[in-house]
């Protein structure tokens, strides 16, 4: 306010000494070396000019000098022609003051502005000092009159923008209570520590989705198990999973063996409520792909217990006959039974052309895999231009690559026509096995989830004996995809050679690398070879 008061009086002096009648006047006077009059500057047209302004502006004062100081214009008439009480030198100069001073008037916020001749320019025009000054003064009781006014203008401003937060945070509050259901900045932050702790501290994925099934947390996991990226924000329908995943979110219900990517994943879906309220799902995903690739191996050692199973049967059956013989005195017949057996050697599978296959385990799983194959109708026979002589080092991983396929393949064939036949290939390329199993089935079918991934490197669900469900650990559900998974750890990969249909079955292909044995120089069967 004090600003504002000094800002109007020098503006209303300003304007004054500008006035052309005003600096008319002044130099008239200042030109006269006769001291002025009282009673002639009363009844002057300076003094009238000064009180008009004096009425108009509400000032304490508007003071007319001439270059000697003498009150030309006086709100006090008797201090006309009288020389001012305050100096006047500073402003004869050619400088504007402004200034709070004590005067014959009191104590007021006054400027004064220098008054130049008519047609003189402020420091150009030859002769341009100042013929006078205008000095206008307000006191300080007009000042601040409106303080009080201002003062409570501001207090009732101030309480209603108390009373207005007031309301504004008892609304916030209640809407901050209803979307943090009840909970404290403070337990937020306890909250949010222990949800990063935890999230990221457990190896199953978690993925959160509000109400309307937009993913709101997602940890690395999940992430990386689901093959997303940057999904929070993001509706998740719109993340591009296999529909099991989202129908399971859909329905709140587990699933076993989803298929997603290269993975065998379970995933568990339950709403989550809160005061009876539902405030959306989280999604439970554990990575089974261990596990499943686990439990091929176990069926490995399944089906090769199997085939001993078979054999020592068969061995007993033999042992029985030559004892019935012995038991009958009939000797010779004995001893020619087991020449015989001993020209046959050991108990055959019921594979054609086995003996290609070089490794002795790699022969012995195929064999089993054919008496599993033949308790369904299903004959096993192994390619013609097979040509495997080298020894297998991890026969592990090659059981369950080829023992998918090859279960893919007798479903496929089973449901087939006459003749039920499975045709296994097995091809030695440096240190890498390459594998490929034709059935007689039926072909893919267009609508095969596995064949309409072909064209992105991926194996699919075998000869036609693909599920339409990725729910069973065996069989078209997760079995090749698994395997597809063990071959490319090996540097390999497991692809569709032929989809078949009209009238022939499906051929699937698969390679190994670092799976055979190196030959040495010294190797008899490199030598025959």
């Amino acid at each position: 306010m004090r600003a504002e008061a000094e800002t109007s009086a020098l503006n209303i002096a300003r304007t004054v000494a500008a006035d052309p009648q005003v600096r008319a006047a002044v130099a008239a006077e200042s030109a006269d070396p006769a001291t002025p009059d009282a009673a002639t500057l009363a009844e002057g047209e300076l003094q009238q000019v000064a009180s008009a302004i004096k009425a108009r502006t509400g000032t304490l004062f508007v003071v007319i000098t001439d270059d000697h100081g003498i009150r030309l214009a006086h709100p006090d008439p008797s201090q006309l022609g009288l020389p001012v009480s305050t100096d006047y030198t500073d402003v004869l100069a050619g400088n504007e003051v402004v200034t709070w001073d004590r005067g014959t008037l009191g104590l007021s916020a006054r400027a004064k502005v220098p008054i130049y001749p008519p047609g003189d320019v402020p420091g150009d025009a030859p002769g341009g000092a100042a013929v006078g000054e205008v000095s206008v003064g307000f006191e300080p009781a007009s000042v601040f009159d409106d303080l009080p006014a201002l003062a409570l203008a501001i207090g009732a401003v101030a309480a209603g923008a108390v009373a207005i937060g007031a309301i504004a945070s008892l609304v916030l509050r209640r809407r901050w209570e209803r979307l943090t259901l009840g909970l404290q900045p403070e337990e937020l932050v306890a909250l949010l520590q222990n949800q990063s702790a935890v999230l990221d501290g457990v190896g199953d994925g978690v993925v959160a989705l509000d109400p309307d099934g937009t993913v709101r947390v997602c940890n690395r996991a999940a992430a990386e198990m689901l093959g997303v990226e940057e999904p929070v924000g993001r509706p998740f329908t719109a993340l591009g999973l296999p529909p099991v995943v989202v129908a399971a979110v859909q329905d709140g219900t587990a699933r076993e063996g989803v298929v997603v990517g290269d993975r065998v994943l379970y995933v568990d879906s339950r709403p989550v409520q809160r005061d009876g309220r539902p405030i959306g799902d989280v999604l439970i995903v554990r990575d089974r792909t261990g596990v499943a690739a686990l439990s091929e191996r176990l069926e490995l050692v399944r089906t090769m217990t199997g085939a001993l199973r078979v054999q020592r049967h068969e061995f007993a059956n033999r042992l029985h006959v030559t004892a019935g013989l012995i038991d009958a005195g009939r000797s010779s017949e004995a001893r020619a039974f087991l020449d015989e057996q001993i020209a046959r050697g050991p108990v055959d599978f019921p594979v054609a052309q086995l003996e290609l296959v070089g490794d002795a385990a790699l022969q012995a799983f195929i064999g089993a895999k054919a008496i599993e194959a033949g308790e369904r109708g299903v004959r096993l026979a192994v390619a013609d231009d097979t040509l495997l002589w080298q020894r297998l080092d991890e026969v592990e991983d090659v059981a369950a690559v080829l023992g998918n396929l090859i279960d893919n393949a007798v479903t496929a064939a089973v449901a087939g026509d006459e003749p039920r036949l499975v045709t296994v290939g097995c091809y030695g390329d440096g240190d890498a096995l390459v594998v490929t199993v034709a059935d007689s089935g039926h072909g893919l079918r267009v609508d095969d989830p596995f064949a309409r991934r072909r064209g992105a490197g991926t194996g699919a669900g075998s000869g036609a004996g693909s599920s339409d469900t990725d729910e069973s650990i065996h069989g078209g559900g997760v079995g090749l995809p698994l395997a597809r998974e063990m071959a490319r750890r090996r540097g390999g990969d497991l692809w569709v050679i032929d989809r078949g249909g009209s009238g022939s079955g499906a051929v699937f292909g698969a390679r190994l690398e670092g799976i055979l044995h190196p030959a040495t120089p010294g190797d008899e069967r490199e030598d025959s070879a």
